[in-house]
């Protein structure tokens, strides 16, 4: 009888395994879910929460002729008046005009500045699958998705191709991957060890970390919904540097075609 139990226990736990898709899977798959998110993202207008220090503001984020426009919608939780409220449309409708009326080449250098800064922090999400080794711990629920949860350590042997990929490879992080779409639900990294970034320019200490959390949006996409940011650093080692930022995103809609 108790050979039988564990017996039935191991060929449960085969199956189980069987069942899981190996790490390198998991990863190869949140990958391409991140990319088809990234090319989704200019699709959609959305509202915006910025904390640095004391100060939050809100904006609403509008997508025109290919570009964002952010127009100020309350500061410090309290909406504006209705005179700024006024000022701030009127604003927008003259960077409306202002745009339409911009030559071909004057558009296409305001765009690709846009997509240029896009890809820049995209290609540092890009690097996390590159710049760590992932281990398999678990899994769990974190709000309403059942989850993978991953540990990842650095990758011995890592080449940071650009400047701001220099610090990955000093932290460790979890990731929570969603088990139906793939899709990064929550990521968290923080540096473990000093990490000198263009050799005598700076050093990242410990203390530094960042996390990302994505969500849902109407279309089926995943986009970015929260953002903080810790960093702790020494400018030529010698001043000390801290800094703290932590964003919100929010009532995504897809940008209506003219």
């Amino acid at each position: 009888m108790i050979t039988r139990v564990l017996l039935g226990g191991v060929l449960a736990g085969l199956s189980f395994a069987a069942q899981q898709p190996d790490v390198k899977t998991i990863i190869q798959k949140s990958v391409a879910a991140n990319e088809r998110d990234f090319e989704a993202a200019p699709h959609f207008n959305y509202k915006e929460k910025d904390k640095s220090g004391k100060e939050i503001k809100t904006y609403q984020v509008t997508m025109i002729e290919g570009s964002p426009y952010q127009r100020l919608l309350s500061e410090n939780g309290q909406p504006l008046s209705k005179e700024r409220a006024a000022e701030e449309m009127k604003k927008q409708q003259q960077a409306i005009a202002q745009r339409k009326a911009e030559s071909p080449e004057q558009s296409r250098s305001r765009v690709a500045e846009y997509e240029k800064d896009r890809k820049r922090d995209h290609e540092m999400m890009s690097q996390l699958s590159e710049a760590f080794d992932f281990e398999l711990v678990g899994k769990k629920k974190i709000k309403k998705f059942n989850v993978w949860l991953l540990k990842a350590t650095p990758r011995p042997g890592y080449k940071p191709p650009n400047m701001q990929a220099q610090v990955l490879t000093g932290m460790e992080g979890e990731m929570w991957i969603d088990q139906k779409t793939y899709q990064w639900v929550k990521v968290t990294a923080k540096v473990i060890h000093p990490v000198s970034i263009e050799g005598f320019l700076a050093r990242v200490e410990p203390g530094t970390r960042f996390e990302i959390e994505k969500a849902p949006v109407p279309g089926g996409s995943w986009q970015i919904t929260h953002f903080s940011m810790q960093s702790h650093a020494k400018v030529l080692f010698l001043v000390n540097h801290s800094s703290q930022e932590e964003d919100w995103f929010y009532d995504f809609e897809p940008v209506k075609n003219p």
